[in-house]
């Protein structure tokens, strides 16, 4: 693989990632009661904890596609 695929590959991580990202922070802002209420038939959860809980994932989500995607993309993109 050449660093041009590398970093093709690399972009569209991120891209994709990102969508998800967005959709699922949209779902969770637009359709936040019908989520919550999917949710607290298998789990009994309050709804602040519903939220804590999307609120860490999101955020841990975020920062594992920074580290493991756009780091090294930047990375070779400074390198290369």
């Amino acid at each position: 693989m050449t660093t041009n695929e590398i970093k093709d590959f690399l972009l569209l991580c991120v891209i994709i990632n990102y969508v998800f990202l967005c959709i699922w922070a949209g779902v969770f802002m637009l359709a936040h009661d019908w989520m919550y209420r999917l949710h607290s038939h298998w789990f009994k959860i309050s709804v602040e904890t519903f939220d804590a809980i999307h609120y860490a994932g999101l955020a841990i989500y975020k920062i594992i596609v920074i580290v493991f995607n756009l780091g090294p993309l930047i990375a070779l993109w400074i390198v290369f």
